[in-house]
């Protein structure tokens, strides 16, 4: 046995998961996020951290830029408005010939984020921040028609520019931006940033096609993808480790096995036999190295589960388009007991329950409750009055949707128990990993009515100075296709109040205004939060795998891009 990097094997992950997309510019579920970082790049990207206590430790690097822009060394300008980011020789595409990503290619991904067809979950991340990005986004839509051909999606991107987003020349991005933000390192190393090639301009985002066609920067290629039963990605040939400061290429591939009946205990039999490597989206765990539960540790969390509402639901006349409804729901969920389901599911991680929107350990948290409840145990009294008070004294019946894996079944069991209390029947529906959140990006699922609560997970893009992350994406008004604001929640002044957030350097004024963009989504009970969740799980490992490094911007899963196989 060695503790030095050793070159082979195939990496071997089985589990009942799947990607919710490849198409970087329009993946927003974390699970795919560890193979999306396997075979592209971004300007700027996070280092892996063994034994990290402080997730405001975890900063991007470089990675395909040359340096980290700052005042000091003329990428920030004096009024932090332009960023200027050169690009490092020697990244490849794995086309044929091979040629080099160029500034080009990350514009044209840019560009890619706004397409209507799917546009990037955490848009407003850009659209608030980069001049001219809104106005992009917005002509876009209204240019191309209801059913783009690539053709239509090229024809646009090739000839409308992003005022804030220029290549002065192949080696050169500048960034104009609305105003100054201490964050936006951070938002450009998220994977919506990754460059595309001219290839992806022949195909509609995340389309079968686009799977087959896509290209590789990174040190592997996907070779083989069936949707919700495998994947596989091979050596890029056009990698080179020099051009790389991020990854590492110590294996002859990568292969993931997707079952989606797979049991937690069925996958760590896998595992344990050597059948597997790791675990693909099951809880399978280990005792953890780094306590969460430790004040010590600075650990920042993620809210996982919690009920999101459809505020466009025409089903029950509208039910949970209603104040009261939705907080006699609030006011109805058994917490401690979702707790206890975890427990019993030997889920290995670190819980307690949730109270507001952004958790504990992020920027914008503060200590309250609008909901409280005895031991959160529920209070089904208070619940039903409201429920009457709400004009439903006679009950009604709503759908939940769900993840059909690991706790989330159980969780919406749970629920079904809760409301029964108070009158609220529950049809409960079940998705694989590959459906759940792709119908739920999709407002037109909202609008039709083919849910009214979503069983869900927030985990951040980033820790740290972060408090957009949660509440942008989830609360901030976005109805188009591949939205993070499942439910089509809108409320003029969370907006407005977002947008002043956004406008504060000080990081204590920030702080507090993102806490008021908090109180006031919960005021509208706009979700139920029900469990903080620790942002690491020492996810069990196979005798032969070393140094995997569990990554929190990839929602607890480890880094690939670096771990070796002991022969």
């Amino acid at each position: 046995m060695t503790d030095h990097p050793r070159r082979g094997g195939v990496l071997r992950l089985y589990g009942p998961g799947s990607m919710d997309h490849v198409d970087p510019a329009t993946s927003f579920f974390m699970l795919s996020g560890q193979i999306i970082r396997l075979f592209t790049r971004q300007l700027f990207a996070y280092p892996p951290i063994e034994g990290l206590r402080d997730w405001r430790e975890l900063n991007p690097v470089a990675d395909v830029a040359t340096e980290i822009p700052t005042v000091a060394n003329g990428g920030i300008s004096a009024d932090r408005l332009t960023y200027t980011v050169h690009l490092r020789p020697g990244v490849r595409w794995d086309t044929s010939p091979e040629r080099e990503v160029t500034a080009a290619d990350f514009v044209r991904g840019f560009k890619r984020m706004c397409n209507p067809v799917l546009r990037s979950g955490a848009i407003h991340y850009f659209t608030s921040t980069i001049v001219g990005m809104a106005e992009f986004c917005d002509a876009y839509t209204a240019a191309v028609p209801a059913d783009p051909s690539p053709a239509d999606l090229a024809g646009f991107q090739d000839t409308h520019e992003i005022a804030g987003l220029r290549a002065p020349d192949d080696r050169t991005l500048e960034f104009h931006l609305l105003r100054p933000a201490t964050d936006f390192i951070h938002i450009l190393a998220t994977a919506f940033t990754s460059p595309a090639p001219v290839e992806y301009d022949a195909f509609l985002p995340d389309s079968d096609e686009f799977r087959r066609g896509v290209r590789s920067c990174g040190p592997y290629r996907l070779t083989e993808y069936v949707h919700g039963e495998r994947l596989h990605l091979d050596p890029n040939p056009s990698w080179r480790k020099e051009a790389d400061p991020v990854r590492c290429g110590h294996l002859d591939g990568v292969h993931v096995t997707m079952v989606p009946t797979a049991t937690p205990a069925e996958v760590e039999h896998q595992i344990r036999s050597g059948a597997a490597d790791l675990s693909w989206a099951s809880p399978v765990t280990e005792p953890y190295a780094v306590n969460p539960a430790n004040p010590e540790d600075n650990l920042g969390y993620a809210v996982n589960p919690y009920l999101a509402f459809n505020m466009v639901s025409p089903n029950a006349d509208g039910a949970v388009t209603k104040l009261k409804v939705r907080q006699a729901i609030a006011f109805a969920v058994n917490k401690a007991a979702m707790i206890d389901i975890f427990d019993n599911l030997s889920a290995g991680t670190v819980m307690w329950p949730a109270h507001t929107a952004i958790p504990p350990g992020n920027y914008g948290y503060r200590d309250y409750d609008l909901y409280p409840t005895p031991g959160d145990r529920g209070d089904p009294d208070r619940a039903r009055a409201l429920l009457v008070e709400a004009g439903y004294g006679d009950g009604l019946t709503l759908t939940v949707v769900h993840r059909d894996m690991d706790a989330n079944p159980e969780v919406a069991q749970q629920l079904e128990v809760d409301l029964a209390k108070i009158g609220i029947s529950l049809r409960l529906v079940g998705f694989g990993h590959a459906e759940h959140y792709p119908r739920l990006q999709d407002p037109a699922n909202a609008r039709a009515g083919t849910w009214d609560i979503a069983v869900a997970a927030w985990t951040p893009d980033w820790f740290g100075d972060n408090g957009r992350a949660f509440l942008q994406p989830m609360f901030q008004t976005n109805a188009v296709a591949g939205t993070g604001n499942y439910g089509c929640y809108s409320n003029p002044e969370v907006d407005r109040l977002i947008d002043h957030a956004l406008s504060l350097s000080d990081p204590d004024a920030a702080s507090a205004a993102w806490h008021e963009v908090d109180l006031l989504i919960m005021r509208d009970a706009a979700i139920v939060p029900v469990l903080v969740h620790a942002p690491t799980i020492p996810h069990l490992r196979g005798a032969r795998v070393r140094n995997a490094i569990a990554m929190p911007t990839v929602d607890r899963w480890f880094d690939l891009s670096n771990l070796w196989l002991e022969e």
